[in-house]
């Protein structure tokens, strides 16, 4: 039996996540926000999508949201739970696996918005395609994009430790950039030598 054909993501795709949506004031916890325009965006590509989203949150246990993308018209139960020490938890309910989650989210070619689990198998990230010298390439931009600072990316491989950091985390960065480094030479090594057919 053949696989199922893997879509990949955008490293942001479109999806919704309740907890940011309340952080940046889209949704309130013990309110009905009435219809709000939403739109998703990628620094790369621009705008990937935008529509409108609704949602009641007054109730004690439960409330609803509501999300227009194009012709997707989708509403979704929302559910509080107790937290341990005071005050109520909001999740939305996949409407597949019909359990609390934080986010939903919808790949390409999608008819609704259900949670990771649902997509398990069919979709997959970027990062899950490269191989060990494409993760190497990004271990190392990371490393330097945490260190950078003010200064200037090309005139540094490892870039020096910025005065708020510990050296204790600086050497941590240091030893995983060193790793990269290393996995890149034996790339290095190992397309010459196959170049040179030895």
């Amino acid at each position: 039996m053949a696989r199922p054909r893997r879509t990949c993501l955008p490293a942001r795709r479109t999806e919704v996540d309740l907890n940011r949506l309340a952080r940046k004031g889209f949704v309130r916890h013990g309110a009905n926000i009435g219809v709000r325009g939403i739109t998703w965006t990628h620094s790369y590509w621009g705008e990937i999508a935008s529509g409108t989203i609704g949602a009641d949150m007054s109730g004690a246990k439960g409330g609803w949201f509501r999300i227009q993308l194009g012709s997707l018209d989708q509403w979704i139960t929302l559910v509080s739970c107790p937290r341990h020490f005071g005050g109520r938890q909001w999740y939305f309910m996949c409407p597949i696996m019909n359990r609390p989650v934080s986010v939903l989210g919808k790949p390409n070619g999608a008819t609704r918005f259900c949670s990771r689990q649902t997509w398990s198998r069919q979709v997959a990230y970027q990062s899950q395609f490269n191989d060990a010298t494409n993760r190497a390439y990004g271990g190392i931009a990371r490393i330097k994009a945490r260190l950078i600072a003010n200064l200037d990316p090309d005139e540094w491989d490892l870039p020096p430790k910025p005065k708020w950091m510990r050296w204790a985390t600086y050497n941590k960065y240091s030893e995983r950039y060193d790793h990269y480094d290393d996995n890149l030479d034996r790339g290095c090594v190992a397309l010459a030598a196959k170049l040179l057919g030895k």
